[in-house]
């Protein structure tokens, strides 16, 4: 792979992984809910469910969502779907106590799970695929190249995120500002919705 298309995959590693996004927002409040040891579990789900999603892509079954209206339509539903029921069960907990296994609990499968209906992964997938795997003489060396990059990244700022969770968290267990935090990322949930919905 030349040089430049490896610099152009890393900046749209870079904007893609660290943006605010479904992953993200759930790295972010687990770890503050319910600490980082509890976070990882979803922390290491999203590369392993990522990568996944793009051998699949990479496979032809990308080209098949974008030719099957009916289940792009089912995906973005199941994905909005998934992602307002997270938000409704992030902002009911208002105290540590709270969080627990009945109210915030994304484990591991989940976020493998949630990979497969989170459209911005399926953008990025289908953008890697479409720009620097699908119909390259040596696709199977480029997919050998990007694959391992987009696991870091993808390992990279869900782990940055849910640090940044936990490093608030006692901060957070003071007064109302756990509520209000998780309301934000709550907030962010909706509008990720809302966004899948209009893509």
């Amino acid at each position: 792979m030349p040089f430049a298309e490896f610099t152009a995959l890393l900046l749209l590693a870079t904007a893609m992984s660290f943006t605010p996004g479904p992953n993200t927002t759930l790295s972010t409040a687990l770890a503050a809910n319910r600490g980082l040891r509890h976070a990882m579990r979803f922390v290491c789900s999203v590369p392993v469910g990522w990568s996944a999603l793009l051998l699949l892509c990479a496979g032809g079954v990308g080209a098949m969502v974008l030719a099957a209206p009916v289940l792009r339509l089912a995906i973005k539903g199941l994905g909005i779907g998934y992602l307002l029921w997270l938000a409704w069960k992030l902002g009911q907990s208002s105290r540590l106590a709270e969080a627990d296994a009945a109210r915030l609990n994304v484990g591991f499968w989940q976020g493998v799970a949630l990979q497969f209906v989170n459209i911005k992964a399926w953008l990025l997938a289908l953008t890697i695929v479409a720009g620097w795997i699908a119909g390259r003489e040596d696709a199977l060396q480029r997919l050998a190249i990007v694959l391992p990059v987009m696991l870091l990244f993808a390992f990279a700022s869900n782990l940055t995120y849910a640090a940044t969770g936990a490093l608030l968290r006692q901060w957070l267990a003071q007064g109302r500002r756990l509520l209000w935090f998780n309301r934000s990322m709550a907030l962010v949930l909706v509008l990720t919705a809302a966004w899948m919905a209009r893509a």
